[in-house]
């Protein structure tokens, strides 16, 4: 582990006070360092600039747009660069770690605009970034500048090597495993109870999936309960429900760390449906950690973080029967629910950050051998060059 006190800039690519792994994970990374006695200074778009952390530095308003199968609120362009170079240039940093650097983002404004020690994190994972095929030849340059790489999964690499021809060490996203084992069992979630969390609005979490399962569960297991949590209006969702079965859902909207801790102590199962463009899955970690009994997709980061079937059940990705078979069978037999609870509440420790960390601080000892600091680049030739192109399309 690193003893030398560090100046460390982190950039987060997506809007900081919209839900998402990748926020969360530099959040907890974050406070990880600053709790270690770093000093941080972490970059991102945010739509509220008034709440943020001491420790957050507002980038501007992020625009939304599509990207992996999902919305992604990101920040790009001439004024973007210029706050980019202002907070490098004050920054300081002895080290710069940037986020999906491999996206039109700040995080790739941030690594054309600056020199030195820098280590790049990729967390997407997906067959065609289609954004990537369109940029590639200029953003390869840049990628090459990274000291180090990172990916946090096994599926993000490969969408690493796939698309840009460069490789990357995987390590895992860190969570604060202690926070989720400490979960109460609540009345209100205990019995045949299935649990979901995340964005159940978008498509690719396979929320739909799950309802489509429902009625061949409800036949097996009459008393059967569902609980939803999460951002989003579930009113378009309820009306997808067979009416006979929609008083067994209930939507809970956004929780705490603590219920969600709760959460994953209460219910008998905890479902992750999603059908793909996934890198890792944290709600899984924590689903873990928390003790609960997990069921997820077979996409291949979920098969990766659930050890092939050993750590929790798998089922074929959005195959809604062959789900309330593996649910059924979970819901009649106990034993086997607390078989898979223990192993994987143990594989979870590999995933908390006093592991993660200390391999992350390994990460910026390498980048930092030979480095003297991040400087800004005196002059950008390739964002000139785009700003070029769009002076001649006027």
């Amino acid at each position: 582990m690193l003893t030398t006190r560090l100046k460390i800039g982190i950039v987060c690519p997506y809007g900081w006070d919209v839900p998402g792994g990748v926020q969360n994970h530099i959040r907890d990374l974050a406070e990880f360092l600053l709790a270690a006695g770093h000093s941080v200074s972490v970059l991102a778009p945010a739509i509220d600039e008034t709440s943020l952390p001491d420790y957050v530095v507002s980038a501007g308003k992020p625009i939304a747009i599509p990207y992996n199968g999902a919305v992604a609120r990101v920040l790009f362009g001439p004024v973007a660069f210029s706050r980019v170079k202002a907070w490098i240039s004050q920054g300081d940093f002895d080290l710069l770690h940037l986020h999906e650097p491999a996206i039109p983002s700040i995080s790739l404004l941030a690594c054309w605009a600056a020199e030195g020690p820098m280590v790049g994190t990729f967390h997407a994972a997906a067959k065609h970034q289609k954004v990537i095929y369109a940029i590639g030849p200029i953003l390869e340059p840049a990628i090459e500048k990274l000291s180090a790489r990172i990916a946090v999964s096994e599926a993000a690499r490969l969408t690493l090597t796939n698309h840009l021809d460069t490789d990357a060490v995987v390590i895992p996203n860190g969570i604060y495993s202690k926070r989720y084992a400490n979960g109460k069992p609540q009345d209100k979630w205990l019995g045949n109870t299935i649990g979901f969390i995340g964005r159940f609005e978008e498509p690719r979490k396979g929320l739909h999936v799950l309802l489509d399962a429902l009625p061949i569960i409800a036949r097996f297991a009459p008393d059967v309960r569902v609980f939803v949590a999460g951002p989003g209006d579930p009113k378009d969702v309820e009306k997808t429900i067979d009416p006979q079965l929609r008083q067994r859902f209930e939507f809970l909207g956004r929780i705490s760390e603590e219920d969600k801790a709760d959460f994953m102590a209460s219910v008998a199962i905890y479902v992750a449906p999603n059908t793909g463009g996934e890198s890792f899955g944290i709600i899984l970690a924590e689903a873990l950690a928390g003790g609960a009994c997990v069921v997820a997709s077979d996409i291949p980061a979920f098969e990766s973080l659930l050890g092939g079937g050993e750590f929790g059940a798998l089922f074929a990705s959005e195959d809604s029967t062959e789900l309330a078979k593996t649910i059924i069978d979970l819901l009649r037999d106990g034993q086997k629910r607390q078989v898979l609870s223990k192993a994987g509440k143990d594989h979870a420790q590999i995933f908390d950050w006093d592991v993660v960390g200390d391999q992350i601080f390994s990460i910026y000892e390498m980048a930092l051998v030979g480095g003297e600091g991040v400087t800004l680049v005196s002059e950008n030739r390739t964002w000139n060059r785009l700003l070029s192109r769009d002076e001649d399309k006027k």
